[in-house]
């Protein structure tokens, strides 16, 4: 199994989209995402303008991404397809978009669902949890080192 982790472009939005909608625990719909505001256009443009995304691959087909916000200091999203769990991919993925943050702010952050596994992940990766918010989710920062 060859597995790399690299930039995501613009031919790599489709699959974004696949692995985002694909994931079992915090699924939202193409639909759901809409109305949030994510959009193939909305990231087509923030990899325009910042190499702010990352995809895993493994046997060159797109089963996992990561993408952060570096003028806001956090972590967008970290996803991978079910059946590519538990080959560290996830972990490779927040390690690329964690640099990236760390380039420019000392303190990082993201927000996830409290109950979710992914709570647990973040704390494993030495996310510390600082406050909870009205929704149910929990808010992780982490330090540079």
């Amino acid at each position: 199994m060859k597995i790399i982790i690299r930039l995501a472009n613009h031919a790599d939005i489709d699959a974004i989209f696949h692995i985002r909608t694909s994931v079992r625990e915090n699924h939202l719909s193409h639909a759901q995402l809409t109305e949030m505001g994510i959009t193939p256009e909305a990231i087509r443009k923030a990899i325009a303008e910042a190499p702010c995304a990352w995809v895993a691959e493994v046997d060159d087909v797109p089963v996992g991404f990561s993408m952060a916000y570096r003028e806001e200091g956090c972590v967008f999203a970290v996803f991978v397809l079910p059946a590519f769990e538990g080959y560290g991919l996830g972990r490779s993925l927040m390690g690329k978009a964690e640099a990236y943050l760390f380039q420019k702010h000392q303190t990082i952050g993201l927000e996830t669902a409290e109950a979710s596994r992914a709570s647990g992940f973040y704390r494993h990766l030495g996310w510390q949890s600082v406050g909870h918010l009205a929704d149910g989710d929990v808010r992780f920062e982490k330090r540079l080192r």
